[in-house]
């Protein structure tokens, strides 16, 4: 999709904390907006209905390499309804399937500026695209509709992080 010009203001109970240099995060009762952090590129996806495919942990060596941390939070959409609402021309793509656990190739769109991952496609999940649940502007959206409901690759997860409170556990990939 191209980038959008429409502005739409944050919803009333919305909690947008300063957590990036961008200051025109919102979220609506069924989309909202993730942004980098230095603010150049912004995606707007759904937070309800089909498009909103699952939320989920990761605990892969290719999510924990790629975050720089134990695991990665993500949650996957549709990608005809992920929206460019500024900066695609800022993302720079890399793909790879050397450490892919199935195999495929899974190509990571970051933003050129600050190199904040805003989303990844896999080859395996043609028209999906994986988000960081880090990046949406909304963090009442983090303990409500993108709170994870699965754990995959859990037998990657390290000793001393227990399993997540009320999430399904998967071995191998849940998506």
């Amino acid at each position: 999709m191209a980038d959008s010009d429409t502005k739409t203001p944050k919803a009333a109970g919305s909690h947008i904390p300063a957590n990036s240099l961008a200051t025109d995060g919102w979220s609506t009762e069924d989309r909202a907006t993730a942004t980098c952090f230095c603010g150049a590129v912004q995606l707007e996806f759904p937070t309800s209905g089909p498009h909103l495919l699952t939320t989920f942990l990761c605990h892969c060596p290719d999510c924990r390499k790629i975050t720089a941390s134990r695991f990665a939070s993500n949650f996957a959409v549709t990608s005809t309804s992920l929206a460019h609402r500024r900066g695609r021309a800022n993302l720079t793509a890399f793909a790879q399937s050397q450490t892919i656990a199935s195999g495929n190739s899974m190509t990571n769109y970051f933003c050129a500026t600050c190199g904040s991952l805003m989303y990844r496609v896999s080859s395996g999940s043609p028209g999906v695209s994986i988000l960081r649940i880090g990046t949406v502007d909304d963090f009442a959206l983090h303990e409500t509709k993108l709170k994870p409901r699965v754990e995959q690759f859990v037998e990657g997860r390290v000793g001393w992080l227990g399993e997540g409170e009320g999430m399904g556990q998967k071995r191998g990939a849940a998506l």
